[in-house]
């Protein structure tokens, strides 16, 4: 499931739509006040933007705390970004930054996956105008969840890299602190935010892929001697490891958001690299009963209770499987009998 922001359209004239913590914004891109930089280069993954958001009143005014004179508060803002001082996400919001106020965004964490996407074709000193609407399937509320008006504006930001750019260390310091940050998000309840990190992480893990295959390779013909610079890409065994509980991380994402469809497709992709993974054969399991795939979810359950054989989780899952083929069974005969009689 990709939560990250698609964008569509020609020119200025740009919409896409960005996750939130109750579900996904379609956001539409108004204009955007270029400044008089000279900067080519915009926002990149990794770079920490000084960055102002605030809401447009109905007569379209607003009001904008400028930076200190000379962008000194830019800078400094920018220079002490940190994880520890980073705006806590709140599941009532659709803006995860502090509004009206100067504040830095690191792109690629996915804080605030509007305010990101609007950074992504920013330069120094721009001024973005977008509206913002809820999408009819997310989990909104029709009294409080209105459409608004919002402008973005970028002061400062440090140098940073397209993905491909990354070297293997690099990426996979990224894929561990997304993984990390969707843990966060997900025990404080924010399971959109949750799904949002796991899908960025594996977005970037699934291109080492190769860089994994060749290292195998070359241990094999080396009989295990490595390189310095060969020991920064994680093994075969690692690879596998992260990108499963990634794909069972998220998969218990879509099953919270009702997407069990989605959540079979991730749950088995986590049990085909680790089959010994108990978590994500129950989550297997889960999302096969929920679309009524009875003799798929029994196998599941079936597995799981093979690695755990004292698995109570196990045994009530298949008592439930049972349960539903008697149900499903009665519904049927009783069909059948009326198309007969």
């Amino acid at each position: 499931m990709s939560l990250g922001s698609r964008k569509h359209g020609n020119g200025e004239d740009i919409s896409w739509v960005s996750v939130c913590p109750r579900g996904f914004w379609r956001v539409q891109q108004k204009q955007i006040h270029k400044s008089t930089s000279r900067m080519h280069q915009c926002p990149r993954l990794g770079s920490v933007c000084q960055v102002h958001v605030h809401i447009q009143t109905e007569t379209g005014a607003d009001h904008c705390v400028a930076p200190d004179e000379g962008g000194q508060r830019c800078a400094q803002s920018v220079d002490g970004h940190s994880e520890d001082s980073a705006f806590t996400r709140c599941l009532s919001a659709v803006l995860q930054v502090p509004l009206s106020e100067w504040t830095t965004v690191r792109m690629g964490e996915g804080q605030c996956d509007i305010t990101e996407a609007c950074l992504e074709r920013m330069n120094c000193g721009d001024k973005c105008e977008i509206h913002l609407s809820p999408l009819v399937n997310s989990e909104v509320n029709a009294e409080t969840d209105q459409p608004f008006n919002v402008t973005v504006e970028l002061g400062t930001f440090t140098p940073g890299k397209e993905s491909w750019e990354l070297s293997c260390e690099e990426k996979m310091d990224w894929v561990k602190s997304l993984k990390n940050r969707g843990t966060v998000w997900f025990r404080s309840g924010d399971v959109w935010g949750a799904a949002d990190s796991y899908s960025r992480a594996l977005k970037l893990l699934i291109p080492l892929y190769g860089h994994v295959k060749v290292a195998k390779t070359l241990e094999q013909a080396s009989e295990g001697l490595q390189s310095p610079s060969e020991n920064l890409v994680p093994s075969a065994k690692e690879y596998n490891t992260i990108k499963a509980e990634l794909h069972s991380n998220l998969s218990l994402c879509q099953l919270k958001l009702k997407q069990p469809e989605r959540a079979k497709a991730s749950a088995s992709k986590a049990t085909e690299l680790d089959p010994g993974g108990a978590k994500a054969w129950y989550r297997l399991g889960q999302a096969c009963l929920m679309v009524s795939e009875l003799e798929e979810a029994k196998g599941a359950f079936k597995k799981l209770l093979e690695i755990q054989p004292d698995s109570s989780v196990a045994i009530k899952a298949l008592k439930d499987v049972a349960i539903k083929e008697k149900e499903t069974n009665k519904a049927l005969a009783h069909r059948l009998s009326k198309m007969f009689s």
